[in-house]
């Protein structure tokens, strides 16, 4: 559509996240290599390019490939875990005791957002999804409190149920405009909304009432990924590795792959995303 045109660095390549073996560096200082060597295996984000046999990434965006995990679950952590970790901690300012609210509750962020929430005792997690089998994975399998079908349920009266009231503290939505009053209607009092995409579009519905920010004092924020400068981008690389893969290589974190597929099915592959049914990351295997 365009509306959220690529990095002027990014190649006409598709794909941000991998994983593989270093194969070589350019010119540089040993320093600049952090540490990292010819043969190294390892994971991590870029700005496109990915959809490939090889890729130029700088190091500052890579990371050593825990032994615990396959290279297809490798390759699924960086843009969805980097993503989950930004919203979360960097924007939403989470810390334990809080209550959330993570729309999409089976796509692969939210997936990860959820196991970090449990992880650090978030009071309640709440989740909308599009099916009730989507709600149960969330609830059975990554440690949310509940969930409610928006196709069926008002979501935003459901939360206020669900909290006596009060609302949530912290909301991460990739929907937009359609969501927008209802957000405002289910954050808490000093609240956050963490905007990360517009799904449901980017124009608000007439009547929209937006005194919840005033009455509520809640802080409205977006953000992205992948236009933000390497310098942002590692920060956050670090603070996966901090918070996230020591999680994972001990299996307290998971990373749920629906399927992988091989390179020549690529269209395929697209076709399941686009399909809206996954719980997890597809991945795709290149050579």
């Amino acid at each position: 559509m365009g509306l959220y045109p690529v990095p002027p660095q990014a190649p006409s390549t598709l794909g941000v996240e991998f994983s593989g073996t270093v194969e070589g560096f350019g010119e540089g200082s040993e320093e600049e290599r952090q540490g990292f060597e010819v043969g190294d295996e390892v994971f991590g984000l870029a700005y496109g390019g990915a959809y490939a046999e090889f890729i130029v990434v700088s190091v500052r965006m890579l990371m050593r490939k825990p032994r615990e995990l396959s290279w297809e679950q490798a390759a699924g952590v960086p843009e969805t875990w980097i993503t989950a970790t930004q919203a979360l901690y960097l924007i939403g300012s989470f810390h334990p005791g809080q209550s959330i609210l993570w729309h999409a509750g089976a796509s692969s962020v939210s997936i990860a957002g959820i196991q970090l929430c449990a992880r650090d005792s978030a009071s309640q997690i709440f989740v909308t999804a599009g099916s009730q089998s989507k709600i149960d994975f969330c609830v059975r399998e990554l440690g949310a409190t509940a969930g409610f079908n928006y196709n069926t349920q008002d979501w935003a009266k459901e939360v206020l149920a669900a909290t006596d009231g009060k609302g949530v503290d912290i909301i991460v939505d990739f929907v937009g405009g359609t969501y927008f009053q209802g957000n405002l209607d289910a954050v808490a009092r000093d609240g956050r909304i963490v905007h990360l995409g517009a799904l449901g579009g980017t124009r608000l519905p007439e009547g929209t009432d937006i005194g919840a920010f005033v009455r509520k004092r809640v802080r409205f924020e977006g953000s992205s990924l992948r236009s933000r400068a390497e310098g942002y981008q590692g920060r956050l690389r670090d603070m996966v590795l901090e918070r996230a893969v020591p999680g994972l290589r001990r299996g307290e974190l998971k990373v749920f792959v629906e399927r992988v597929f091989d390179w020549e099915e690529i269209v395929q592959a697209h076709l399941l995303m686009e399909s809206n049914q996954t719980r997890g990351k597809i991945i795709c295997r290149v050579g």
